[in-house]
């Protein structure tokens, strides 16, 4: 019975996904932090808002 469940593989699948995501987020998180610490992002949701409720696109 121990050497079946140590021949097991299929948790191995499962932390090599959480793996991937945790990569995936933690690129995520620094790119969007670069992204608001200049003040960029906020001033791009300003100007699309300003798009959409007048008629003045800049």
């Amino acid at each position: 019975m121990l050497h079946q469940f140590l021949r097991e593989e299929d948790g191995a699948q499962v932390i090599e996904y959480a793996l991937i995501i945790a990569v995936v987020s933690i690129a995520l998180v620094l790119a969007l932090q670069g992204l608001t610490t200049g003040g960029y992002f906020a001033n791009f949701i300003t100007r699309v808002a300003n798009c959409l409720t007048t008629a003045t696109c800049t």
